[in-house]
């Protein structure tokens, strides 16, 4: 049988969405943004390889001339930033993975167990979120100090172990598991161990690297507490040699800047080595279906 034809006029219009100016429009905006979070990034180069007296002319020249590498070198070694750098690093490898290794174990009790007062544990434990950091220094650090962590890795790492935003985070991505999973695995022979280990957190991984990506950023940018506890520069982190570095070098905007690219360059490689985990954990759960 010969097919009919159709009379494109009877079609039914492309949906609105896929409209030109629409697209255009959000590229636009996309554009707009990457320029507004690159720029600063680019400054921060284009300001660390230039010459000083370039940079204090009026206006500044913010497109590289005379190229000047020497900067990060004088930077690295003025600042130490090899040991600050290590330092750093041990720090936030260890506080990203008690936070992990804590805020699943606790997110799944939240989540899966039943003991009494549930509710208002969870409640309490939230409300910690609303108090400021500032609040419990003193305390922590009178803590510390009993102990006789100043000054030593464990006074950098024991107090922020654990936080309550990641077990909210992870207790949300494991209720979002389905029940039929549970007792599937239940039926199956598997305990809590086993449906933590082979279900649970592998169906949350999205969420648990996003939350491993934030507590990096977050404890290699702390600069109070390292400060606050520290007096031995073989425990000092880079946040710490970067003010000291700018200290010691007002004049010197590019080495300043240089020290500071070299100290987010971690970053950086985390990020581009992390960003489709840390994308498909931000959007886990925003689409039903």
């Amino acid at each position: 049988m010969a097919a009919e034809l159709v009379d494109p006029r009877a079609l039914p219009p492309p949906p609105s969405g896929a409209h030109p100016v629409r697209i255009a429009g959000r590229y636009g905006l996309l554009v707009v943004a990457a320029v507004v979070v690159a720029f600063p990034i680019y400054v921060a180069v284009a300001v660390s390889i230039q010459p000083s007296d370039r940079l204090l002319r009026f206006p500044a020249v913010l497109i590289p001339g005379d190229l000047r590498l020497d900067t990060f070198e004088r930077a690295f070694t003025q600042a130490r930033l090899g040991r600050y750098l290590v330092n750093s690093a041990v720090v936030s490898l260890v506080i990203t993975a008690g936070q992990l290794v804590t805020s699943i174990l606790a997110a799944y009790a939240f989540a899966y167990l039943r003991f009494p007062a549930k509710r208002v544990l969870f409640v309490a434990f939230i409300a910690t979120l609303m108090v400021p950091s500032e609040v419990t220094i003193v305390a922590n650090y009178e803590t510390v100090q009993r102990l006789g962590w100043l000054d030593s890795y464990q006074g950098l790492t024991v107090p922020f172990l654990a936080t309550a935003f990641g077990t909210f985070l992870l207790r949300q991505s494991f209720l979002q598991v389905p029940r039929d999973l549970r007792d599937a695995a239940a039926l199956d022979g598997y305990g809590h161990w086993g449906f933590l280990a082979g279900v649970a957190v592998p169906l949350a991984r999205p969420m648990i690297a996003a939350l491993g990506v934030f507590s990096f950023l977050l404890s290699w940018n702390q600069y109070l507490w390292p400060l606050l506890i520290t007096n031995d520069d073989a425990y000092r982190t880079v946040q710490i040699g970067l003010k000291a570095l700018a200290s010691t070098n007002i004049d010197q905007l590019n080495v300043i800047m240089a020290g500071t690219v070299i100290a987010a360059l971690p970053i950086f490689a985390l990020l581009v080595l992390f960003q489709r985990q840390l994308i498909r954990g931000l959007t886990s759960g925003a689409v039903k279906g």
